[in-house]
């Protein structure tokens, strides 16, 4: 059996109440860290710290829900323009366990592309097989490294700069694209295509595709 802190992982292409990391800056991942163990929590706060991510910790599922805003109630903490970058969650909690927040948040439309990573001190096969096929990025088996804390946040970073750099590539070949047939219709075309556009409706529909396909990209 794996040793303690082993990382298993799939293929890749993050006390009662809310208790909030330092004040962070544009540039800081933002990470929600569950776990009712209170020393458990503290430890994870502080290596993310040491790691300068941004640290919201909660005491269980049911609080990071609320948190953001997956608990259906009106007075919940969290925030429609709420940013995390990753989830770290313990797997054995009281109320609802971490297998149970994965599936909440994967069902989300909002959440279920943060990545989620699973923490435990018991390492049994059928639970982290279980994690992983839910959507978990990784199952990291306690105690977590300082070093497995820098990997995720490389991880994390890198993978957003790419779906940034995706975005760009999509943008210039629109623009490209639209240039092309402009060039390619005949004066009296161009003139009636460009009236055309310049109603409200044409440019709103124009507007809502490339922002869809941008976000999908």
């Amino acid at each position: 059996m794996a040793a303690a802190s082993e990382v298993l992982r799939r293929s890749l292409p993050e006390e009662v109440g809310v208790s909030n990391g330092s004040s962070s800056t544009s540039e800081e991942l933002h990470v929600l860290a569950v776990d009712d163990s209170h020393v458990d929590r503290k430890f994870i706060e502080q290596l993310l710290k040491i790691s300068s991510c941004k640290v919201t910790a909660v005491e269980s599922g049911t609080r990071a829900l609320q948190y953001l805003g997956l608990d259906g109630e009106k007075n919940s903490v969290g925030f429609n323009d709420l940013k995390v970058n990753l989830i770290m969650t313990d797997y054995s909690m009281p109320g609802m366990t971490g297998y149970e927040l994965l599936k909440k948040i994967k069902e989300s439309s909002a959440f279920r592309e943060i990545p989620v990573v699973i923490m435990s001190s018991e390492n049994i096969l059928a639970r982290i097989d279980r994690c992983l096929e839910e959507g978990a990025e990784e199952f990291i088996v306690k105690p977590v490294k300082l070093s497995d804390v820098k990997r995720l946040k490389d991880f994390i970073t890198r993978g957003e700069g790419e779906e940034n750099e995706k975005r760009r590539i999509l943008k210039r070949k629109m623009e490209d694209d639209v240039f092309s047939l402009s060039s390619q219709l005949p004066a009296s075309d161009l003139v009636s295509s460009e009236l055309e556009s310049s109603t409200p409706s044409s440019t709103l529909y124009i507007s809502t595709k490339r922002t869809k396909l941008l976000d999908r990209g």
